[in-house]
């Protein structure tokens, strides 16, 4: 039975990730009633941590998207990038990963693809470089940010054996960082020049583009987007803070026991706070807090892990004893082979946290190291293989010169060596540097 029932997953999670969006999370709920029904096993507990967590966050994001938060952060990446063209293979890919940490979303590279593609055309760089590794680095940046909703799906699994945030982020954003830097050197001189360029110089030849323009002035920023933007980021230094000091954390005396307020909650707690000044302070539309792009993004993944972490939390539970004995010693003795499991199930699901939702509770309950838990982690960044993802159609789409591409066979695109070299760059790093953290 467990092999049809795996098929039941399997068909679930390959009709959701065909549809795309918020029917990932909708097959995985008709799954789980397959199971449930028609198979006899008993439905596990839904993730109502994790959601909760994640729905808290995408309200302050969005509060600081409608606030001009997000325009402000975009307008200071294109006065960093103006400034230093020539450097912007390497320059691209830090700014967006340092915003995504920043934002706690990849969203933001939407906005941030146009400039890095305007700017590599005015400089005569070709844009396939800073562009494909640019939104391999804003993946790479959601596993290294304290307010993204992967982090808040590792912390709830992790907290409990001893691990938190600030040991993540210890690990992570060094680990990434080293991963994204490698993958900008891969593509460095990728490719011929703009001017040596066959499909650039023809489509510029028949018109089908325009010839580069002068940029416009820097556009000036009301005074609450900044506050906004600052107002966030204290924010997520507090959140931050709290999950490197436990100390700081509040104690309550509860009869006889000491109970110390958890990371699940302060981080719901704060991140609602920092929402609700923003409001007050800044008085943006609240009307269009639910209608921003970040929070119908968000609460999409939000419904993508409840159908989908249910589902797989099912069935893993029905079969803990039997995948402990045959699979328990294999991945200890081999921890970097969870890496490709996650990298396998996360270029399918395409996103972070319903990865680490999904598979994580299996490699914990499987005995896996603190090392290999934390390590692997950057693995689920691995959004590019099956070039589907928003942000990797949009940098075909707003690369007008043609270089940034989908070959013919699908998965020769632009976006696959710099994203495996990341990858794996990044893992390895992590594996170096957890020891280190986690003693």
């Amino acid at each position: 039975m467990f092999a049809v029932e795996l098929l039941v997953v399997l068909v679930a999670l390959a009709i959701g990730a065909r549809l795309g969006g918020i029917f990932l999370g909708i097959a995985g709920g008709m799954g789980l009633a397959v199971l449930a029904i028609f198979c006899g096993l008993a439905p596990s507990s839904p993730p109502m941590d994790v959601m909760l967590i994640i729905t808290s966050v995408i309200v302050a994001a969005a509060a600081l998207q409608v606030a001009g938060g997000m325009d402000f952060l975009v307008g200071v990446a294109e006065h960093i990038l103006r400034a230093n063209p020539k450097y912007i293979t390497f320059l691209a890919p830090m700014v967006c990963y340092l915003f995504t940490i920043m934002a706690g979303t990849g969203n933001i590279a939407f906005a941030l693809l146009p400039v890095i593609a305007e700017v590599s055309r005015e400089t005569g760089v070709r844009p396939e470089r800073p562009m494909s590794i640019s939104v391999v680095a804003s993946q790479q940046a959601i596993t290294a940010s304290p307010v993204s909703a992967a982090m808040a799906a590792l912390i709830v699994l992790l907290t409990p054996h001893g691990i938190g945030m600030g040991q993540i982020m210890l690990v992570c954003i060094p680990a990434t960082i080293i991963g994204c830097l490698l993958g900008a050197l891969v593509v460095l001189k990728r490719g011929p020049e703009l001017a040596d360029d066959p499909v650039y110089q023809k489509r510029l030849a028949e018109g089908a583009i325009e010839s580069v323009k002068k940029h416009k002035a820097q556009k000036v920023y009301p005074t609450s987007a900044k506050i906004s933007v600052w107002l966030f980021l204290l924010g997520t230094v507090i959140i931050v803070l709290f999950g490197t000091i436990p100390s700081l954390r509040p104690v309550y005396h509860m009869g006889d026991k000491v109970v110390t307020l958890s990371m699940t909650h302060i981080i719901e707690i704060l991140m609602l706070v920092v929402a609700g000044i923003i409001v007050l302070v800044c008085k943006p539309n609240i009307d269009k807090i639910a209608k921003s792009s970040v929070f119908q993004a968000g609460m999409t993944g939000v419904i993508c892990i409840y159908g989908l972490a249910w589902m797989g939390d099912t069935l893993i539970s029905a079969y803990l004893p039997q995948l402990q004995e045959y699979c328990k010693n294999f991945f200890q003795e081999y921890p970097w082979t969870f890496a490709i499991v996650l990298m396998a199930v996360a270029s399918v699901v395409l996103s972070q946290a319903a990865t680490t939702r999904l598979i994580y509770p299996l490699a914990i309950t499987l005995g896996l190291s603190p090392v290999a838990l934390v390590a692997c982690w950057p693995a689920t960044a691995c959004l590019y293989i099956i070039p589907t993802y928003a942000t990797i159609v949009a940098g075909v789409a707003f690369d007008s010169t043609g270089t940034t591409k989908i070959g013919r066979f699908v998965i020769n695109h632009s976006y696959l060596l710099p994203g495996m070299v990341t990858t794996i760059t990044s893992v390895a790093a992590a594996f170096l540097i957890a020891p280190l953290v986690l003693q």
